[in-house]
C-alpha cells in the first residue's frame, strides 16, 4: 500500500499549478469546455506505441527502399579483410583500447609471436570490422531525409496561416488560454514519436564522433516537447520544430549523396545547408526564439517556473547549434583550403592496410644487421624469420 501512496503524492507534486502555469492560473481553466479543445500532457502517451509503429515503418523502409536506393546511386561497401582470430589480441581491443601505441604494440607482437607491423595492420582490420558500411549509413540517413522533409513541409502547411509564424510574439496572446487545433497535436505527436524512436534505436544506429551529443540533443527535444505541449505552449513550441526541420533534411540529404560518387552535388549541397544552418540556428533562433521566450513572454504574466525550465532547454539547445556551427566551419575551412568537401568530421574514416604500410615504409626505413637499407617488402628485423636467418648466418660464419 505504501508504493502507491508515494506514487500518488509524487504526481500530485508534480502536476501543481505553479510548475507548469503562469500565476494564477489554475488546470481546471484549461478543461475543454463549450467546443474548446486545450493541451493536455496525457495526450502525449500515444506517442509511445507510435514510436514502435515508426521503428517497424523504418526497418521496413531501409530493407525495401532505401537499400535497393543505395545500388542505384552507386553507393559501395569497402571490402573489408578480416582480422585473424587472436584471443589476446581481441581482449586488448575490448578492454584496454582500439588504438594502443607503439610500446603496446610491441608488447603484444612479442607476447603473442607477431612482427610490430602483422600486430598493427590486426588492430587495424579489427577497427574497421566495427565500422558500419556505407548503405548502413545510406539508409538511416535516407529514413531521417524522408521524415524531416515530410515533416517540415507538414509543418509548414500547418502554419502558414497562423499569424505567430511571422509574428512570434503572438505566441503569448491570451496565454495560456489557447485552443489546440487537431492537425497541430497530430504533427507534435509524430515529431515526439520520432524522437523517441531515435533514443530506442541509439544502440543500433551508425555512432559518430559526436554521439554524446546527438544523445543530449534527442533527450533535450523529448523534455522540450513533453512540457511545452503540457504547459500548453504549443505555439512557440511549433516554431521550434520547424526551425529544426528546415535545416535537418538538408544535412541528411547531404549525408546520402556523400556516401555516392556525386562530389559536386554533394560540395553544392553541403553549401546551401551551411547557409540554412548558419540563419536558422544562429540568427533566427536567438533572435526571434530565444528573445520572445526571455522578454515577451512574461511581459503580461511575469515569471514562472515553467519560464525558467523552458528557457534553460532553450538555451542548452542554442549550445548544442553554436557546437554544430564550429564543426561546420572546419569543414568549410577545408572545403576553401582545398576546392574539394572532406569527409564529415563527425565520422570514422575506413583505414587502409596499403596505404599505412606504403607510409610506414617510407617514413621508417629499417636497417639489416650489416648497415644495409632494406626495400619495402624485407622482412622486419624482430620477425621469427630475421632471427632464423641470423643463426644460419652465424653458424655459416662458424665453419667459415
Amino acid at each position: 500500500m505504501e508504493v502507491p501512496r508515494m506514487l500518488s503524492s509524487f504526481n500530485e507534486w508534480l502536476w501543481q499549478d505553479r510548475f507548469w502555469l503562469p500565476p494564477n492560473i489554475t488546470w481546471t481553466q484549461l478543461e475543454d469546455r463549450d467546443g474548446r479543445v486545450y493541451a493536455h500532457p496525457q495526450d502525449l502517451l500515444a506517442a509511445l506505441p507510435l514510436a514502435l509503429v515508426l521503428l517497424a515503418t523504418r526497418l521496413t523502409f531501409e530493407r525495401f527502399i532505401g537499400l535497393p536506393l543505395s545500388r542505384w546511386l552507386g553507393v559501395q561497401d569497402h571490402i573489408r579483410r578480416q582480422a585473424k582470430p587472436n584471443a589476446r589480441l581481441e581482449k586488448h581491443f575490448l578492454t584496454e583500447g582500439h588504438r594502443p601505441k607503439e610500446p603496446q604494440l610491441s608488447l603484444l607482437a612479442a607476447q603473442c609471436g607477431l612482427t610490430l607491423r602483422q600486430t598493427q595492420r590486426w588492430f587495424r582490420r579489427r577497427r574497421n570490422q566495427d565500422r558500419p558500411p556505407l548503405t548502413k549509413k545510406f539508409c538511416e540517413a535516407s529514413w531521417r531525409f524522408l521524415f524531416y522533409l515530410s515533416s517540415f513541409v507538414g509543418g509548414l502547411s500547418v502554419l502558414y496561416h497562423e499569424p505567430w509564424l511571422w509574428a512570434p510574439v503572438m505566441c503569448w496572446d491570451n496565454y495560456p488560454d489557447q485552443t489546440l487545433k487537431p492537425s497541430i497535436y497530430w504533427w507534435y505527436l509524430f515529431e515526439m514519436g520520432f524522437y523517441l524512436s531515435l533514443l530506442m534505436r541509439l544502440p543500433f544506429d551508425v555512432k559518430r564522433k559526436d554521439f554524446k551529443e546527438q544523445v543530449m540533443h534527442h533527450f533535450v527535444a523529448v523534455i522540450l516537447m513533453t512540457f511545452s505541449y503540457g504547459a500548453n505552449l504549443v505555439r512557440i513550441g511549433t516554431l521550434v520544430l520547424l526551425l529544426h526541420d528546415s535545416a535537418d533534411f538538408l544535412l541528411e540529404a547531404c549525408k546520402m549523396i556523400n556516401y555516392t560518387q556525386y562530389r559536386r552535388v554533394c560540395d553544392a549541397l553541403f553549401l546551401i545547408f551551411s547557409l540554412f544552418f548558419f540563419y536558422t540556428r544562429l540568427v533566427v533562433f536567438p533572435t526571434q526564439i530565444l528573445y520572445t521566450t526571455y522578454y515577451e513572454s512574461v511581459s503580461n504574466t511575469g515569471p514562472f517556473f515553467g519560464y525558467y525550465f523552458m528557457n534553460m532547454l532553450l538555451t542548452l539547445l542554442q549550445l548544442l547549434h553554436v557546437f554544430w556551427s564550429c564543426l561546420i566551419l572546419r569543414m568549410l575551412y577545408s572545403f576553401m583550403k582545398k576546392g574539394q568537401m572532406e569527409k564529415d568530421i563527425r565520422s570514422d574514416v575506413e583505414e587502409s592496410d596499403s596505404t599505412e604500410e606504403e607510409v610506414t615504409a617510407t617514413q621508417e626505413p629499417l636497417q639489416l644487421k650489416n648497415g644495409a637499407a632494406r626495400g619495402p617488402r624485407a622482412v622486419p628485423a624482430d620477425g621469427p624469420r630475421s632471427r632464423v636467418a641470423g643463426r644460419l648466418n652465424n653458424s655459416h660464419t662458424t665453419a667459415t
